[in-house]
């Protein structure tokens, strides 16, 4: 899918020109790929446009460069791009631009396609195992998105990267036994039990712990030991003193005497 976007270039850089580019309700973007640099002013809604009509990697965007000295018609794709994380809105892009007659590698989004897989009317998962696929070709040629076709799987097969569909002109550089979507057999009762019963903790408290509470325990003994031990001396002291008091009294009845 091809996109036309007019986009103007500009001198001044850096953040205090970032900021004020977009208060005049205009973003910064970067033109690179082909020998030259260039510094670009862009009309937010319009990349706003190719970001929501396509996935954006594989955007085919005809610019219209306003204010420079050399071609002003080149064909780029949307490599990267910043947005707000409050507001959404898009505040920098790097476009890349490319030639017609020279190969392109670009990851291309996987779409699954077909009625309801075999597998997950036994009861089977879906599994998405790649979103993307790596692709070579002409820019001429780039597909919008590679279709699989789930349908057929049963419960425990899948389709690899060299059971792609082959399609004209572009070659999948992913490893061929690579997969690309799967249906797996639902997770049994007794194993998800048992998956739950391992969680961490469940078995016993971490022998460091366990230690330190041996520990606590055994200082604890001790200051009651102590305890203890001082009791008990304070008793024998007691008894001491009750022992002498009777013998303090009969020495003063003697000397009343």
């Amino acid at each position: 899918m091809k996109f036309d976007l007019t986009v103007t270039v500009r001198e001044q850089a850096g953040k205090g020109a970032a900021r004020s580019m977009r208060r005049s309700g205009k973003i910064p973007a970067v033109l690179y790929g082909q020998g030259d640099c260039l510094l670009l002013t862009v009309n937010p809604d319009e990349l706003t446009k190719i970001l929501k009509s396509h996935a954006g990697s594989t955007a085919l965007i005809s610019l219209t460069v306003d204010g420079t000295k050399s071609s002003p018609n080149r064909t780029a794709l949307l490599r990267d791009y910043q947005v707000d994380p409050v507001t959404g809105a898009v505040l920098h892009a790097d476009l890349f631009e490319i030639s017609m007659t020279k190969p392109i590698r670009v990851k291309v989004p996987i779409k699954v396609i077909g009625a309801v897989p075999v597998g997950v009317k036994e009861g089977g998962v879906l599994h998405h195992n790649m979103r993307d696929v790596h692709v070579e070709c002409l820019p001429a040629a780039l597909p919008d998105h590679v279709e699989v076709d789930a349908s057929a799987l049963t419960v425990g097969t899948g389709i690899h990267v060299k059971e792609m569909g082959a399609l004209e002109g572009v070659r999948f550089l992913d490893e061929p036994d690579q997969m690309v979507v799967s249906v797996a057999a639902p997770m049994s009762d007794a194993k998800l039990e048992a998956l739950l019963s391992s969680t961490p903790g469940a078995a016993g408290e971490p022998e460091v712990l366990a230690k330190g509470k041996e520990a606590v325990a055994g200082a604890e003994g001790a200051e009651s030991a102590k305890a203890g031990a001082a009791g008990a001396a304070d008793a024998k002291g007691g008894e001491k003193k009750e022992a002498v008091a009777p013998k303090a009294e009969k020495k003063e009845t003697e000397k009343k005497k």
